[in-house]
């Protein structure tokens, strides 16, 4: 028997706000079912996003729970057609567990995203050479192939820091990882003079935390917030844990913008960061 699919982030997304329209209203599945001549049981998989949702049908639903708002009418639409849409990212998925290639649709509709890492370098600003060494050690047991394809993946993912309106990065960065080896110490200099090469560019802003302004926000681990563009959501903040993939949404996201913020005013400014980053690979020489 085929394993049965995972219905993608977007797709969940769009399931939870039209469960929640429905609810707000008071209509029971089989109400909604019965108003767009679907099963109640159609209804249920639209509401966990196991059914992608034709056009017709969102518009029903969106007359029948009274949303007029066009805003909300747009964003919902423009999501549904996410969910249909297929991208260069959906070739990976068979290489990747489904909840990263979530996170790699996330990056290709963000107009901002914050970085806070303790470990590694952010991925979107890791070199080729890094970014093997990073793979190969956390997966010992992976083909060369398979190494070949995330490396590829990683590469690829850059693409959105050119163009005619490229991601705006903002990275807090602990001085822990500029001082951990990956790799040997000419991949360790590589990187950092890419990293400098990187804040030479209007979109890019990278702020060292040094060692000695402690932990601002206890034991927080590292951690993403990605702005998404209109017409969607505002904030995703993203967190990996050895539970799996973490997505929170607006108002949980908000204890990780404010440790952002906290993280941020206790970095280096970013002319002292260059300074300390320049420092750093020039003793990896």
């Amino acid at each position: 028997m085929p394993e049965k699919k995972t219905p993608t982030l977007r797709a969940r997304w769009l399931g939870e706000q039209l469960r929640r329209l429905r609810e707000a209203k008071g209509f029971t599945a089989k109400e909604a079912g019965e108003y767009i001549q679907r099963h109640q049981g159609t209804v249920s998989r639209f509401e966990i996003g196991e059914y992608p949702i034709r056009r017709g049908d969102l518009l029903a639903f969106l007359d029948l729970y009274g949303v007029s708002s066009k805003r909300q009418r747009d964003s919902m639409m423009a999501l549904r057609e996410e969910v249909w849409r297929t991208g260069w990212w959906d070739g990976y998925a068979s290489d990747v567990n489904h909840s990263f290639i979530d996170y790699v649709w996330l990056e290709s509709r963000a107009t901002q995203i914050r970085y806070y890492d303790v470990e590694l370098h952010v991925g979107l600003l890791q070199t080729e050479r890094y970014a093997t060494a990073v793979i190969r050690a956390a997966e010992p047991d992976a083909t060369e192939d398979q190494i070949s394809r995330w490396v590829e993946l990683r590469m690829a993912r850059q693409r959105i820091l050119d163009g005619d309106s490229p991601v705006a990065i903002r990275s807090v960065l602990n001085e822990a990882v500029l001082l951990r080896k990956v790799g040997d110490p000419d991949v360790m200099k590589g990187q950092l003079e890419h990293l400098l090469e990187c804040v030479a560019r209007s979109n890019i802003d990278i702020r060292v935390l040094p060692l000695s302004a402690g932990s601002p926000t206890g034991t927080a681990g590292a951690f993403r917030i990605v702005t998404l563009g209109e017409p969607f959501r505002d904030d995703i903040a993203y967190q990996e844990t050895v539970m799996g993939m973490l997505y929170v949404e607006s108002p949980d996201n908000a204890r990780f913008v404010h440790a952002y913020d906290r993280l941020e005013k206790a970095a280096l400014s970013p002319s002292e960061s260059i300074a300390v980053i320049s420092a750093a690979a020039k003793e990896w020489s």
